[in-house]
């Protein structure tokens, strides 16, 4: 399997690692799920004046923009419920970007809560996204996805039927 660790299976993994295996086999949630519905149009109609969707190797930064001569990177999120989550999204692209050649910082961007977070790259964030990484490479190697565990985030889940039908 051609396989790539992306800022998608970084984020999921911080809440699912089943949503890992099953992103990772193009397997795709609920496409109606209300809430990939609301993300989706909170990223096309917020922060029209930054460039949107980099693409850069296999994960899609959700905007940059150059900020007292410094780049930096936005993840735009629908709610502050998956902050962690998203954080850990947001490092792994700043890493990705350290391992080209270039610094930037990050922000989180809540428009709904009208909330900017800075994330910046340390040595110690690094190293855990990088283990993230090798683990995120053993559980797409698996034959069968992790079991199922119920979580506070199932009932919400894009990927619940394929868990709890």
């Amino acid at each position: 399997m051609d396989f790539q660790v992306n800022g998608t299976l970084i984020q999921q993994y911080y809440i699912c690692k089943r949503e890992v295996w099953l992103t990772s086999r193009n397997l795709s949630g609920d496409q109606d799920n209300e809430n990939l519905q609301i993300g989706k149009i909170i990223a096309e109609f917020t922060y029209k004046r930054n460039n949107k969707e980099v693409d850069i190797g296999g994960s899609k930064i959700d905007l940059i923009k150059i900020e007292n001569g410094e780049l930096v990177v936005g993840e735009v999120k629908k709610s502050s419920r998956f902050l962690e989550s998203a954080e850990k999204q947001l490092l792994f692209y700043l890493l990705q970007l350290k391992e080209m050649g270039v610094n930037a910082r990050g922000e989180l961007l809540i428009p709904e809560e009208k909330e900017k977070i800075a994330v910046v790259l340390d040595a110690g964030s690094e190293e855990e996204i990088r283990a993230a990484m090798t683990d995120i490479e053993h559980i797409v190697e698996g034959q069968l996805p992790p079991q199922a565990v119920k979580i506070k985030y199932c009932r919400n889940c894009a990927y619940s039927e394929f868990c709890w039908a």
